[in-house]
């Protein structure tokens, strides 16, 4: 039988919520969450390093693994019918996440994955509602990994139900936005701009000039509503 790896929560359940989606084109949907670990990049700003940094956080005990109709189950007992399939990296268990996401679209859920864009969707493609790609810009601090994988990036390009969600600290950051949305031929209406933060704050500080900045050009703005409303809190 297939299984996953999630992550737990602090009281060493999955993680397997319900909240509403916080950021992207589906903000404010109510959602269930399916949180798995592991992850190949090590973005320095990542707020969800308990999934992957094992130098920081102790693997056996923010991990676990789960058959596939175990993690079903729980899912279905949650009430929002959108799930988001987020991580860590969630397609570095593609293989795994086929009958999961089969299961799901069989018994009427919708499906959103979260996904920084290095590996391609594979046959999930066909499946999956939403796609929310992050790709990570230079100053994620992934120096010394791919970070940008060509072949993946054109794959979601191809695919009408991806949109793509680049997280922004600074002005700076923008060429690199439009220099990557050039190269994969990313229409103004699938970006999303976030600012980078995790505090309201952070997030104050940043906004208005990157909501003028989408306004210019004709990028979608999302904030970080789980951030705003909870704050950095695991499992909201």
């Amino acid at each position: 039988m297939d299984e996953l790896l999630l992550s737990r929560m602090a009281d060493g359940q999955p993680e397997i919520f319900a909240s509403v989606q916080g950021e992207g084109l589906s903000a404010g949907l109510p959602s269930t969450f399916v949180r798995l670990a592991v992850c190949n990049l090590r973005c320095s700003w990542c707020d969800t390093a308990y999934t992957w940094d094992w130098d920081r956080f102790d693997r056996a005990e923010q991990t676990l693994t789960l058959p596939v109709d175990d993690v079903l189950t729980r899912v279905r007992e949650k009430a929002p019918k959108n799930v988001v399939i987020t991580g860590g990296e969630p397609l570095l268990q593609r293989r795994q996440l086929m009958p999961f996401v089969q299961a799901l679209k069989a018994g009427g859920y919708r499906v959103e994955f979260e996904t920084n864009g290095t590996v391609a969707p594979g046959e999930l493609a066909a499946l999956v509602d939403q796609w929310n790609v992050s790709p990570k810009l230079a100053h994620s601090g992934n120096e010394g990994l791919r970070r940008i994988e060509p072949e993946a990036l054109r794959a979601f390009a191809a695919c009408g139900q991806a949109n793509f969600k680049f997280v922004v600290a600074a002005p700076a950051d923008l060429a690199e936005v439009e220099a990557l949305a050039s190269e994969y031929g990313i229409a103004p209406g699938r970006i999303v701009l976030m600012p980078e933060g995790r505090s309201g704050a952070e997030l104050a500080a940043k906004s208005a000039w990157l909501a003028e900045t989408c306004a210019e050009r004709g990028y979608r703005f999302s904030s970080r509503l789980h951030i705003l409303i909870w704050g950095d809190k695991r499992g909201v």
